[in-house]
């Protein structure tokens, strides 16, 4: 293994949240006299901490979201988990992988940290996951495609930018990883590879990911 640690995005890489949460955001927004499309939320908000969206929405026409938004529509977003969520194929193949070979990885997520822990018990992927190894832009107040996160995230499990590779599914987080100065191999699942311009690599299946870094 050529890094130190691997740092996972989590919705659209580790569990498969992405096409769940989109439509019920672009649904939500629709409802609230913003219209939006699936299309238009994977455009503008997938891998976005959801203050981007509030200043987007803000920016285009001017008016401020409820104050509940992110309470109903993360209400919405966990029954839906409840019913629907599972992890991304191939994902705890990864985590087996790098837990056998002893390489460190976490989660750097633009997600709540009750995001994160409500898909990953769905999903069982908490075994893999202990507080230790949890971060989101909560932590750091700026989300993707800033680099705040993803070097909080290294400096908190003591390894350099420089020896860490980044997991991204979204165009914002290749551009927050590469700003971080750290590696960053694109997952084109949801995202079509011209979209995650600036990628050190770019892959299609989750099992591909431990020859990369090798």
């Amino acid at each position: 293994m050529r890094y130190d640690l691997v740092l996972f995005d989590n919705d659209g890489v580790l569990v498969d949240s992405e096409p769940i949460s989109n439509k019920l955001l672009a649904a939500y927004l629709t409802e609230l006299g913003h219209p939006t499309s699936y299309e238009d939320s994977l455009r503008d908000y997938m891998g976005a901490a959801m203050h981007r969206i509030h200043d987007l929405v803000e920016e285009r026409t001017g008016q401020r979201l409820p104050e509940d938004f992110d309470d109903v529509f993360h209400g919405r977003v966990f029954a839906a988990f409840e019913r629907e969520l599972e992890p991304v194929p191939g994902a705890v193949d990864v985590l087996d992988k790098l837990t056998a070979d002893g390489v460190p990885y976490c989660v750097a997520s633009s997600g709540s940290h009750e995001r994160i822990r409500v898909g990953h018990r769905k999903t069982g992927l908490d075994k893999w996951f202990d507080g230790g190894r949890i971060f989101s832009a909560q932590d750091v107040g700026r989300g993707k495609p800033a680099p705040d996160l993803f070097l909080y995230a290294a400096q908190r499990m003591g390894v350099a930018p420089d020896r860490c590779v980044v997991v991204e599914d979204s165009l914002l987080g290749v551009q927050a990883a590469v700003a971080a100065g750290m590696d960053v191999y694109g997952f084109t699942a949801m995202t079509p590879a011209d979209r995650l311009a600036g990628a050190t690599g770019i892959f299609g299946d989750m099992r591909e990911l431990p020859g990369l870094l090798a």
